[in-house]
């Protein structure tokens, strides 16, 4: 894992990183972004596996529920490829680099 793809963690996990626990994970997994969403899908296990809610009437009430779902939003961005790693492959189509080819079909007349 090289200082590209730590950075790139950092930014989608948080810090402090937990580095001897996600150098065995990039090397089981092989990209940046699959470790990105076990992580993640953890974190959001571990939430799910509390209560969402605590109150202690007027004393304090707290509630997980945002946090749930900005995990579930996290993750589904990650699945969809937004914001790209260092190490995502290249996508070929996105260069603008080859030449496509556009079919031009009559419309009916009226």
């Amino acid at each position: 894992m090289d200082a590209a793809v730590r950075a790139w963690l950092e930014s989608q996990l948080g810090t402090p990183l937990d580095l001897p626990d996600l150098e065995p994970r990039y090397t089981r997994l092989g990209t940046a972004r699959a470790v990105a969403l076990e992580v993640l899908r953890g974190r959001l296990a571990t939430l799910r596996g509390q209560p969402s809610t605590v109150n202690v009437s007027g004393v304090v009430s707290v509630s997980y529920t945002e946090s749930i779902k900005a995990y579930e939003r996290q993750i589904a961005a990650l699945e969809a490829g937004e914001s790209p790693s260092p190490d995502d492959p290249d996508d070929d189509t996105s260069t603008g680099d080859g030449f496509g080819i556009i079919q031009l079909v009559e419309r009916p007349r009226r």
